[in-house]
This record gives C-alpha cells, sequence and structure tokens, in this order.
C-alpha cells in the first residue's frame, strides 16, 4: 500500500495471502467433487471409454478451468490496481453443476439410448453421444458470451420465478433427490457427511477446518472403515494406465459431425444458458454486495469464453461463476485461490491423476456437498422471489421432478427387462401402470422439453397471480405452438427409451390443451377489465 496517499501500488498486490489458502480448499473441493462426477456418471451412466474420459473430455475441461480461473484472478488484480485496493476477491469459477447433470441425462443419455435403439454400435452411439454433448456445451457457452451484450434485457423479459424454479426443479430431482437416495444406501457414510455439512454451512458452527474439507476427511475416513473402499488391483492398474500428459486437442470435426443434434436439444440448451447468465449476474451482485464490484459484459463474456473452449477442446461440461463469493472473501481469500484452483485442477486433468483420485476418495465422500447445492437452488427459488409468487415457483418444480421420475421409471423398466430388442418398450406398458396409479404417460410427456414447459408454467401463474391475464395467454399460445410442431411434450418410445417426436401436429392434444388455457386467460382478462373502474 502507497503509505502516501494510500493507494494500492503493484508491489502491494500480491497473488497470494494466508486466506487464500482456505478459499483454495473451499473452492478446490468444489470442483474436485465435480471432476470426480463427470468420471462417475461419464464411467457407470454412459459408458463411456476411459480414453475418452481421460484423453478428451476431462483434458478439455482442465483447461477450461485453467483459462477462466486465472482471466479472473487477472481481472480482480487490474481492477485492485485501477482503483487503488488489495482487499478485492476474485469471482470464483468451476464446472456448472446443474449444467452437468442436465446435459448427461436430458442430452447424452437419451442419444445414447435412442442410437441404440436403432440398431447403431455400442461404440456409435458413445460417439453419437459425445458428440451432442459438446453441441450442447458449444450452445451454452456462445448463449453466456451473448448475454453479456443483452443480460438487462433478459432479467427484464423473464419472471424470475419461472427461472428459479425450473432450475429448481432440476436440483431437487437430478442432483438433490439422487444423492440423498444415495446417501441412504450407504447410511453410516452418507449420514455423517450430510451432518458435517449442514453444521458448517447452515449452523455457522467455527470448525477446526473448512466445512467441506473437514466433510470429505469425515467421508473418506468412514469409506475406508466401513469398507466402501475396496481398491483392487485390476481398477487401480487400469486407473494408474490413464496417468500421463493429455494435451487437448480442438475438436471442430466432431461438432461438425454432430450438428444434427443441435436443434432437437435446444429446448436444454437455451434454457441452460440463459439460466448461467442470470446466475452469474446473481452472483455478480452478490459479489458488489460484499464491496466488490465487477463490470458485468467482461465478467459474463469470460464465463461463455470457458464454456465454448470447453466444447471446442471435447469437453461436454459448460463452467460458470459459482455461489458463495461472500463466503471466500470472508475467508481472506484474494487472488491466489483462483489461479491456484485452476492451477491443481487443470493439471489433475492434463495428468490424468482423477481415476486414481475417485479410487481414493469415493464421491459418497463429498456427495453431501452437491446435495447441499441443490438445497441452496431450491431454497434460493423461493427466497428470491415475492412471496406471493410462491405458488408458481412450486408449479415449476413439477416437470422436473417428472422428468427424474420418468427417468427411474424406465430404468427400471430396463433392469426388469424390457427396453431389448425382443422386448421393446411399447405402448402396452402403460395400462398395467395405469391400473397401478402410475401415470407414465403423463411423465414422458413432461419429460419431453421440460425446462421450457417448467418456465412457461411458472410464468403463466405469475402473470395470473399478477392479474396480467394477456401475458399470460401468450405464454399459453407458446407452449401450444411448441408442443404443436412436437418441441414440447410429444413423445414416442424407443426399443429402450422415451424420444422427442417434432412433427406437425405430432403434439397436438396438448397444443389443444394450451390453446384452452389462452382461451380462459383471454376471458379473465375480458372480465378484469369489465370489473375496472371507469374513469
Amino acid at each position: 500500500m502507497d503509505q502516501a496517499n494510500g493507494r494500492a501500488t503493484p508491489h502491494s498486490l500480491r497473488w497470494w495471502v494466508p486466506g487464500d489458502l482456505d478459499g483454495f480448499l473451499g473452492l478446490g473441493l468444489d470442483n474436485l467433487i465435480q471432476i470426480l462426477l463427470i468420471v462417475s456418471l461419464c464411467r457407470g451412466v454412459l459408458g463411456y471409454p476411459d480414453p475418452l474420459i481421460f484423453g478428451t473430455i476431462l483434458p478439455a475441461a482442465g483447461l477450461s478451468l485453467v483459462l477462466g480461473n486465472v482471466a479472473y484472478a487477472l481481472q480482480a488484480r487490474r481492477l485492485d490496481r485501477a482503483d487503488g485496493r488489495d482487499d478485492r476477491t476474485a469471482l470464483p469459477y468451476g464446472i456448472n453443476t446443474v449444467s452437468l447433470f442436465a446435459y448427461v441425462f436430458l442430452v447424452m443419455l437419451p442419444v445414447k439410448l435412442t442410437a441404440l435403439g436403432q440398431g447403431l454400435g455400442a461404440e456409435a452411439a458413445v460417439s453419437l453421444s459425445w458428440q451432442a454433448g459438446l453441441v450442447a456445451c458449444l450452445g451454452s457457452g456462445l448463449i453466456e458470451a451473448g448475454g453479456a451484450f443483452c443480460a438487462g434485457l433478459l432479467r427484464r423479459w423473464l419472471p424470475r420465478a419461472a427461472l428459479l424454479s425450473t432450475l429448481a426443479g432440476i436440483a431437487l430431482g437430478y442432483i438433490g433427490l439422487g444423492f440423498l437416495l444415495r446417501t441412504y444406501t450407504h447410511p453410516v457414510v452418507g449420514l455423517a457427511v450430510l451432518a458435517v455439512i449442514l453444521v458448517a454451512y447452515y449452523g455457522q458452527v467455527q470448525l477446526p477446518l473448512p466445512g467441506g474439507l473437514l466433510a470429505v476427511l469425515v467421508g473418506i475416513a468412514l469409506a475406508w472403515s466401513t469398507g466402501l473402499i475396496r481398491v483392487d488391483a485390476a481398477t487401480w492398474q487400469a486407473n494408474a494406465a490413464q496417468v500421463g500428459l493429455h494435451l487437448p486437442r480442438l475438436q471442430l470435426e466432431a461438432l461438425w459431425a454432430g450438428r444434427d443434434q443441435l436443434l432437437p436439444w435446444l429446448g436444454v440448451t437455451v434454457p441452460m444458458g440463459l439460466f448461467n447468465v442470470l446466475g452469474s449476474l446473481q452472483n455478480l451482485e452478490s459479489a458488489a454486495a460484499a464491496g466488490d464490484d465487477y463490470p458485468v459484459r467482461e465478467s459474463l463474456l469470460i464465463n461463455g469464453i470457458g464454456s465454448t473452449a470447453a466444447a471446442l477442446l471435447g469437453s461436454c461440461f459448460p463452467t460458470t461463476i459459482y455461489i458463495g463469493h461472500p463466503g471466500w472473501k470472508g475467508m481472506g481469500a484474494r487472488l491466489g485461490y483462483s489461479w491456484l484452483n485452476g492451477l491443481v485442477m487443470g493439471l489433475g486433468c492434463l495428468l490424468g491423476l482423477f481415476g486414481l483420485v475417485g479410487q481414493l476418495v469415493p464421491v459418497e465422500a463429498g456427495m453431501a456437498i452437491v446435495l447441499y447445492i441443490a438445497l441452496v437452488m431450491a431454497a434460493q427459488a423461493f427466497q428470491a422471489t415475492p412471496e406471493r409468487h410462491a405458488p408458481a415457483v412450486v408449479l415449476g418444480l413439477l416437470p422436473g421432478l417428472a422428468g427424474w421420475g420418468s427417468l427411474l421409471l424406465k430404468a427400471g423398466l430396463r433392469a426388469g427387462g424390457a427396453g431389448s430388442p425382443a422386448n421393446p418398450f411399447t405402448t402396452a406398458l402403460l395400462p398395467p401402470l395405469q391400473q397401478a396409479d402410475v401415470w407414465a404417460a403423463g411423465a414422458f410427456a413432461l419429460e419431453q422439453g421440460q425446462i421450457v414447459a417448467a418456465m412457461l408454467l411458472a410464468a403463466m401463474l405469475v402473470y395470473v397471480i399478477e392479474q396480467r391475464f394477456r401475458a399470460a395467454a401468450l405464454c399459453a399460445l407458446v407452449a401450444a405452438a411448441g408442443s404443436w410442431v412436437g418441441l414440447l411434450h410429444a413423445w414416442r418410445f424407443t426399443i429402450a427409451d422415451t424420444a422427442l417426436q417434432p412433427g406437425w401436429g405430432t403434439g397436438a392434444p396438448w397444443a389443444m390443451g394450451y390453446l384452452v388455457m389462452a382461451a380462459v386467460f383471454l376471458g379473465a382478462s375480458l372480465a378484469a377489465r369489465e370489473r375496472a373502474p371507469k374513469a
């Protein structure tokens, strides 16, 4: 600090301060869990081979983490120098948790299952699924970058309840409930880790270590002591074989090959890109409230460039500005926690180390952190919206939960022997389920275009609550148009899955239903005008 004028000098702007260690342990742990989830989901759910995961996807994800974290550290340093400060905390940055789950379960897995159902071999189905993920990630990055120039317009146009409730529905189903079930499958580890997270983040108890780090250490100790971790020689050797330098390469050919996957998945890609833009805006506001103002356009561009770079190099998983900036600032973190997070995570990805790390640190040891993220997202949907919009938030939760339920239902059917060429999924499955009060046809309809449907339903109710009936009718008409051409709700069985059924008139029943809703809203608008006092 310049003693004469109290301004920061280049020499006083340190790249590392003691508080950066706590910040790095917290942010690095968040990113570690995301990377372990990528490995677990790509292996277990998608069936991707290790060379694709460790040779292409993770190196690209790692480089995107290096680019973004270093860029945000440099941004903070430059602004500190300009403002004469030395206490600015860089924006936290990493893999986007919700996009990770959304793209795996709503894009990549359906593409793979559909390809297998059409007779493609396993290798070709995996390749097509990965290409679809690349296209989705690229789309998200471009939307994030474009949102830097129209963020204000987006915030005025989209009701907050519609956006946050849709995000919360995905968080509750695919993240929250999914990991809660896993917690109760391994209760000794899962519940102990959950207790530490709840005490640390909600109980505000001073712990000897950062809450997330302590939770993972407790989880690792319990996992080893209860036999949840079993390191067999064959698996260790398979993971050790992935260790080595894996440099990312441009994947333009794969992106071009996946171009046909752009249109069918716009109902996932576009809303997720918008969520990332608006979520980043909220996190920028949170940083400003903590005393660190950052330029919106530049910050969003860095985020968009990070996601775009990830897709161009082979990763299917967008990046984002993380929540929690005030927490890192309160720990005393400044610049160092950011660039160190990028460096450590990036090197781990480039060197293929996370297969071995995943054997030593099971997902169960850190899944309570992801469950906590789901709780934060669901709670925020209510806390950050007007109280009278709460019913709209609840309505917006339901399509995501229905989509997750249909995912479980189809997995159960496949586990029971259905979904093979000899025993494909057919409409004959529906009547027995309906007799058991399982309305599978409705779940499958909500599953298709669930993100857009949730936004539109929640927006309709927001406008009804505000007595803006014409705006509600417009939302219903948009839903009707999307349904009519098969971008919403229209579905068909493949051999082992359900798929969107685009085409003229394929979603006619749902389109007619939304048209009736629009007529009701317009009728309510006329009735409200007649009741209004005459001037």
